[in-house]
């Protein structure tokens, strides 16, 4: 097995276990629309819903936009042009309206406009990618926020109730509305508002942060065996895991919205150095991840189907399940769900080497001659 198809197998891992974390929080959650009087609840939701939550919430989306700059990488040394680039995060952005007319919790558009920051980047050495990505991943938005609040008297803090109003408003049509005019909703405000929830939540800056995390990691050849690098993954673990650990014991109080994107960063690597370190263990463990790695190889597949398929298992335009189950077993949902997309995955991969969103997108980047 040559390191460049190490390489990429890997990181298919790591989509694989991304994507499919990313429905079962979103399942969790009942895609958004969760009901808290829902008529199977157990005494056990109040403990699963944090641990979940600890686990996968924004860790997952960050693993995917590490191998996003890492995809970016791979398409450069490939030959790609910056040009082409460009207007395949054009066509993203457009899949992604199509996701967010499901779903609210599009990530795509985001991931889109980002992306495109990745260009100038990508012409840096690393000493200056490394120099940006540091400044990005300290969260500099936040920090300055802080250092307003402490050494300049406070001030005025930004006004971010329209996001929790809109997405309370999204939630309600989610439950009682129609298809259609949920399509018209989410298309309004559920851009902004995830704009809006990422800022303040952090997640914006990390998420570009990450995509040139990825850039790095591809330059560096950190996803192949050869030289020192699992000695680096053991370092990235040695050094992540008692952070994050340690993170997650402390109440910040004020300087969490400066910190608690940090720790969230922590665990992420934490996650990602473990399946790295994992897959390189055995030949076995790659054995068993290898499903998993056809789920990565169509993720994008299947981040659109689990939008739409869970959509109509929870809202109320479809089976509307958000009454009826609580967080238990709407994750036992999200395990159906991953299940029964796992298995068309693996019929789909029989026939065809890519998903048919990877086709059509692969496809549309090629159109014209750049």
């Amino acid at each position: 097995m040559s390191s460049s198809s190490t390489r990429i197998e890997v990181a298919d891992a790591l989509r694989g276990v991304a994507v499919i974390g990313i429905i079962l929080f979103h399942a969790v959650e009942s895609f958004d629309a969760f009901d808290p009087q829902a008529r199977w609840s157990l005494p056990c939701d109040k403990t699963l819903y944090p641990i979940v939550t600890l686990l996968i919430s924004g860790k997952m989306y960050g693993i995917f936009a590490l191998l996003f700059g890492f995809s970016f990488y791979i398409m450069l040394s490939r030959g790609m042009s910056r040009t082409r680039f460009a207007w395949r995060m054009v066509l993203l952005f457009v899949i992604g309206l199509i996701d967010i007319a499901f779903y609210d919790g599009d990530i795509l558009t985001t991931y889109a406009l980002c992306g495109l920051l990745l260009i100038p980047c990508s012409r840096l050495s690393n000493r200056w990618l490394w120099a940006i990505t540091v400044v990005v991943l300290i969260q500099p938005v936040e920090l300055w926020q802080l250092s307003c609040q402490i050494f300049a008297g406070g001030g005025s803090a930004p006004d971010w109730n329209w996001v929790w109003d809109d997405y309370a408003m999204l939630a309600h049509h989610h439950q009682e509305s129609g298809f259609w005019q949920n399509v018209v909703l989410n298309l309004r405000y559920a851009f902004p508002a995830n704009l809006g929830y990422f800022a303040l939540t952090g997640r914006l800056t990390q998420i570009f942060g990450l995509f040139l995390l990825g850039l790095l990691f591809g330059r560096y050849r950190l996803f192949c065996d050869e030289g020192r690098h699992l000695l680096v993954w053991k370092g990235i673990l040695a050094t992540c895991l008692p952070l994050a650990v340690i993170g997650n014991c402390v109440a910040f109080g004020g300087c969490s919205q400066w910190l608690n994107p940090i720790v969230n960063l922590m665990l992420l690597l934490t996650e990602t150095a473990s399946i790295v370190l994992l897959w390189y263990a055995s030949a076995k463990i790659r054995k068993l991840l290898s499903p998993v790695c056809t789920f990565g190889r169509m993720s994008l597949s299947n981040y659109l189907l689990q939008s739409v398929l869970g959509c109509f298992l929870f809202y109320g335009w479809g089976l509307g399940l958000y009454r009826m189950l609580g967080h238990t077993f709407a994750l036992l949902a999200g395990v159906l769900m991953v299940s029964i997309q796992l298995a068309a995955t693996l019929l789909w991969a029989r026939r065809h080497p890519r998903g048919p969103a990877e086709s059509l997108w692969r496809k549309g980047t090629y159109l014209f001659n750049f």
